[in-house]
């Protein structure tokens, strides 16, 4: 059975995907980096490790096995509709993409979501390593989202582990420091979030964190009018990160990451551009 083998799946897929694309940053970097990448590197694979290890001893099933649950006992639209496999399965990936779209968003309207999400922004530079790199609160609200996404909808297994590979995949993509031509952006931003489009979303403008909520498909952004095409700075000199943390003990180590969303600090002029522009 698929479930039976998805840690291998997305274990081999990851280190495929992340190997490919470090070695395209380092042949073709967008920007040069502020932070040594080993330091980052070390860091936020770190807090990677920690939201595995948080996730596996939380939750015995994986989000595979769960769907396949969900299926014997007849949970979700999927399952009580009479539909093709593999229409299922492409109804399955875009519905949950959508999801995770919406749980970006509102990651950043909520004021109390926003500091667990802070942890990712508040990084000062953006490489494949960035892609991972979530406080595990988060990741165990996403988890939980994620399981009631596929209670409602009857996701396959087949479309869960393949949903959880392209996004993983695409998500490194978009965060990696990669220099993609004009010509070949333009392309793959019509239906694939490119690291261009992503890297507006994690500029310390406001305005510009409060787009571009997508992580692989890139119309819900258009779709919803939160698309924003170029950094009012230009990719080459915009400032990327979060005005409040912009000290190493707060950016880069690991421990400065676990706490930072339990700091006192004043509300993020992300959520406070947020919420004048929904008054």
């Amino acid at each position: 059975m698929l479930e039976s083998y998805e840690v291998v799946f997305r274990l081999s897929a990851f280190i495929g995907i992340f190997v490919i694309m470090a070695i395209a940053e380092r042949l073709a970097p967008k920007r040069a980096l502020r932070v040594s990448w080993v330091k980052r590197w070390l860091n936020n694979l770190g807090l990677l490790v920690v939201d595995t290890i948080t996730v596996r001893l939380l939750f015995p099933v994986a989000a595979a096995g769960f769907a396949v649950y969900c299926q014997q006992q007849g949970w979700g639209l999927l399952n009580i509709f009479a539909v093709p496999y593999w229409l299922a399965v492409l109804i399955s990936v875009i519905v949950m993409d959508f999801i995770i779209w919406g749980q970006h968003l509102m990651f950043h309207r909520i004021p109390v979501l926003w500091r667990l999400h802070a942890v990712h922004h508040a990084d000062r530079d953006l490489d494949v390593s960035s892609g991972g790199r979530f406080h595990p609160i988060e990741i165990i609200l996403s988890m939980l989202i994620k399981f009631v996404a596929i209670a409602c909808l009857g996701a396959p297994a087949a479309a869960v582990i393949l949903f959880e590979i392209i996004l993983n995949g695409t998500s490194m993509f978009n965060h990696s420091n990669v220099a993609l031509p004009n010509w070949l952006d333009r392309i793959v931003r019509r239906l694939i979030v490119t690291p261009d489009m992503h890297r507006i979303h994690h500029s310390v403008r406001p305005e510009e964190t409060n787009s571009n909520y997508g992580f692989n498909f890139s119309f819900w952004d258009k779709l919803f009018g939160t698309y924003n095409s170029e950094p009012k700075d230009g990719h080459d000199k915009m400032d990327i990160g979060l005005s409040q943390f912009q000290t190493e003990n707060q950016t880069v180590w690991i421990t400065g990451l676990l706490a930072l969303p339990f700091r006192n600090q004043k509300p993020s002029d992300q959520q406070e551009k947020t919420t004048t522009n929904d008054k």
